[in-house]
């Protein structure tokens, strides 16, 4: 179940000395809030637990007078509740948005080349609600815990997107896997990566070595024909 929440903010800057203060409402079906802040901090709180208001102000920075503002806090939590019931009435006859994601997307952050330290990227976009779960694996073993996932990030669109990172040093051979779940896919999506890296070309030893032997076959044939003659000459 989601808890939606009201939070209603107001500040204050004085033209004079500039000095900010700030006042801060909210409220849940579970929960409520109320203070108020001087100069960035904590000046004055309600605390509806123990049905008192509670004076944040150290006693070395001059004591500041709050009278009435607890009463004025529990009016204020009346009328947060009755606009956050308005809301979820209005906000349950909206669908929600079910998007899974697209397949990810793995790719290196560096060109690949064995046993060089690099990393393995897994993108996962156009997915709503935010998060997915994304788990690694290396030969067939898990690998998640040595993995870095980021905070979901929220497109122009209205979807999320999320990337994964794992470490890696890579071996020819090696098969890694990047898995995503999500409430709205059927199935988890995964893709492969393995460590395929092309050896380097031998092939100019190849022409000469061929070139070599063309050529002493070519001597050969040369000495064979030019013995011949003078044989033939001679006799």
């Amino acid at each position: 179940m989601t808890l939606l929440k009201l939070i209603f903010v107001l500040a204050c800057v004085s033209a004079d000395l500039l000095h900010e203060d700030v006042h801060i409402t909210g409220c849940s079906d579970v929960d409520a809030e109320d203070m108020f802040g001087l100069e960035g901090d904590e000046a004055w709180f309600a605390d509806f637990n123990n049905h008192r208001g509670v004076d944040a102000v150290p006693d070395f920075s001059g004591r500041l007078i709050f009278r009435g503002l607890y009463e004025g806090a529990l009016k204020e939590q009346a009328l947060c509740r009755m606009n956050l019931k308005t809301m979820q009435t209005a906000l349950a006859k909206i669908p929600l948005l079910k998007e899974p994601p697209n397949n990810p997307v793995v790719y290196t952050r560096d060109p690949v080349e064995l046993e060089q330290r690099n990393s393995l990227v897994c993108l996962v976009t156009k997915f709503y609600p935010a998060p997915v779960k994304v788990y690694w694996t290396k030969n067939g073993q898990n690998v998640t815990d040595m993995a870095f996932t980021n905070a979901p990030m929220l497109s122009k669109v209205g979807t999320y997107s999320q990337i994964s990172r794992l470490d890696f040093i890579p071996r020819q051979g090696d098969i890694y896997s990047c898995t995503v779940e999500h409430r709205n896919s059927i199935k988890p999506l995964t893709r492969f990566w393995n460590v395929d890296v092309k050896e380097p070309a031998n092939g100019p030893l190849v022409f000469c070595g061929l070139g070599l032997i063309v050529g002493v076959v070519g001597v050969a044939t040369g000495s064979f024909f030019i013995t011949k003659a003078n044989g033939c000459r001679f006799t």
